[in-house]
Protein backbone atom coordinates (compact mmCIF):
# COMPACT_ATOMS: atom_id res chain seq x y z
CA UNK A 1 0.00 0.00 0.00
CA UNK A 2 1.23 3.50 -1.10
CA UNK A 3 0.55 6.20 1.99
CA UNK A 4 0.11 9.73 0.89
CA UNK A 5 3.31 11.22 1.47
CA UNK A 6 3.54 14.45 3.72
CA UNK A 7 7.59 15.20 4.68
CA UNK A 8 9.84 16.38 3.18
CA UNK A 9 13.43 14.72 2.13
CA UNK A 10 14.87 16.84 5.17
CA UNK A 11 12.12 16.00 7.46
CA UNK A 12 12.46 12.12 6.81
CA UNK A 13 15.93 12.30 7.53
CA UNK A 14 15.52 14.29 10.51
CA UNK A 15 12.41 11.70 11.31
CA UNK A 16 14.48 8.75 10.73
CA UNK A 17 18.26 9.78 12.42
CA UNK A 18 17.28 12.72 14.48
CA UNK A 19 14.20 11.80 16.41
CA UNK A 20 14.03 8.46 16.36
CA UNK A 21 17.77 6.80 16.27
CA UNK A 22 18.27 9.70 18.93
CA UNK A 23 15.53 8.93 21.13
CA UNK A 24 16.40 5.35 20.67
CA UNK A 25 20.34 6.08 21.61
CA UNK A 26 18.83 8.46 24.69
CA UNK A 27 16.19 5.18 25.60
CA UNK A 28 13.52 7.95 25.88
CA UNK A 29 10.59 5.54 25.31
CA UNK A 30 7.86 7.95 24.77
CA UNK A 31 9.72 9.72 21.93
CA UNK A 32 10.37 7.22 20.27
CA UNK A 33 7.10 5.36 20.01
CA UNK A 34 5.68 9.17 19.18
CA UNK A 35 7.73 8.20 15.60
CA UNK A 36 5.16 5.28 15.22
CA UNK A 37 1.41 5.39 14.29
CA UNK A 38 -0.47 3.06 16.68
CA UNK A 39 -1.07 0.36 13.88
CA UNK A 40 2.54 0.58 12.77
CA UNK A 41 4.27 -2.62 11.78
CA UNK A 42 7.95 -3.28 13.10
CA UNK A 43 9.64 -6.20 11.33
CA UNK A 44 13.18 -8.01 11.67
CA UNK A 45 13.92 -9.30 8.17
CA UNK A 46 16.94 -11.42 9.03
CA UNK A 47 15.05 -12.91 11.89
CA UNK A 48 11.66 -13.26 10.76
CA UNK A 49 10.17 -11.18 13.92
CA UNK A 50 7.19 -8.97 13.14
CA UNK A 51 6.01 -6.68 16.25
CA UNK A 52 2.15 -5.24 15.10
CA UNK A 53 0.71 -2.67 17.15
CA UNK A 54 2.51 0.29 19.18
CA UNK A 55 1.67 -1.98 22.40
CA UNK A 56 4.38 -4.88 20.63
CA UNK A 57 6.77 -1.98 19.48
CA UNK A 58 6.64 -0.63 23.47
CA UNK A 59 7.56 -3.92 24.59
CA UNK A 60 10.28 -4.45 22.25
CA UNK A 61 11.94 -1.60 23.09
CA UNK A 62 11.20 -1.92 27.40
CA UNK A 63 13.35 -4.89 26.95
CA UNK A 64 15.90 -3.53 24.05
CA UNK A 65 16.44 -0.44 26.20
CA UNK A 66 17.11 -2.69 29.34
CA UNK A 67 19.43 -5.14 27.65
CA UNK A 68 21.97 -2.75 26.89
CA UNK A 69 23.98 0.18 28.89
CA UNK A 70 24.43 2.04 26.14
CA UNK A 71 23.07 2.21 22.42
CA UNK A 72 24.68 4.40 19.90
CA UNK A 73 23.97 4.48 16.05
CA UNK A 74 26.21 6.04 13.72
CA UNK A 75 27.57 6.83 10.16
CA UNK A 76 23.92 6.62 8.45
CA UNK A 77 24.00 6.67 4.85
CA UNK A 78 20.55 7.96 3.93
CA UNK A 79 18.35 6.83 0.88
CA UNK A 80 15.20 8.85 0.05
CA UNK A 81 11.96 8.78 -1.84
CA UNK A 82 9.91 11.80 -1.21
CA UNK A 83 7.81 11.28 -3.25
CA UNK A 84 7.07 8.17 -1.95
CA UNK A 85 7.36 9.05 2.00
CA UNK A 86 10.17 6.27 1.76
CA UNK A 87 13.52 6.58 3.77
CA UNK A 88 16.40 3.89 4.01
CA UNK A 89 19.50 4.63 6.11
CA UNK A 90 22.93 1.99 6.48
CA UNK A 91 24.13 2.63 9.92
CA UNK A 92 26.63 1.37 12.72
CA UNK A 93 25.14 0.18 15.94
CA UNK A 94 27.39 0.13 18.81
CA UNK A 95 25.84 -1.66 22.08
CA UNK A 96 27.42 -2.09 25.05
CA UNK A 97 26.42 -4.71 27.77
CA UNK A 98 26.67 -4.04 31.64
CA UNK A 99 29.59 -6.10 31.58
CA UNK A 100 31.46 -3.34 29.44
CA UNK A 101 30.92 -6.07 26.37
CA UNK A 102 30.83 -4.45 23.14
CA UNK A 103 28.45 -5.83 20.54
CA UNK A 104 28.54 -4.14 16.95
CA UNK A 105 26.25 -4.36 13.83
CA UNK A 106 26.20 -2.92 10.28
CA UNK A 107 22.77 -2.67 9.66
CA UNK A 108 19.96 -1.03 7.11
CA UNK A 109 16.59 0.12 8.18
CA UNK A 110 13.94 0.65 5.67
CA UNK A 111 10.96 2.76 6.69
CA UNK A 112 7.20 3.47 5.38
CA UNK A 113 5.98 6.87 6.77
CA UNK A 114 2.54 7.69 7.07
CA UNK A 115 0.99 11.02 8.19
CA UNK A 116 4.85 11.74 9.48
CA UNK A 117 5.23 8.90 11.56
CA UNK A 118 6.44 5.01 10.25
CA UNK A 119 3.99 2.57 9.37
CA UNK A 120 6.17 -0.03 8.42
CA UNK A 121 9.56 -0.50 9.92
CA UNK A 122 12.18 -3.35 8.09
CA UNK A 123 15.30 -3.93 9.91
CA UNK A 124 18.15 -5.87 8.59
CA UNK A 125 20.97 -7.15 11.37
CA UNK A 126 24.72 -8.07 10.28
CA UNK A 127 24.37 -10.62 13.07
CA UNK A 128 21.76 -11.71 15.94
CA UNK A 129 18.40 -9.79 16.51
CA UNK A 130 18.44 -7.72 19.71
CA UNK A 131 14.99 -6.87 18.84
CA UNK A 132 12.80 -9.59 20.13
Amino acid sequence: MQYEPTLSREALIDLAVHRYFASVDAKRLDATLDCFNDEALFCVQTDFTRHAGKAAIQRMFVDFFGAWQTIVHRDFTCTVDEKNGRIAASFEAVLTAADGQVTTFNNTNFWRVRDGRFQEVYVYFSGANVLV
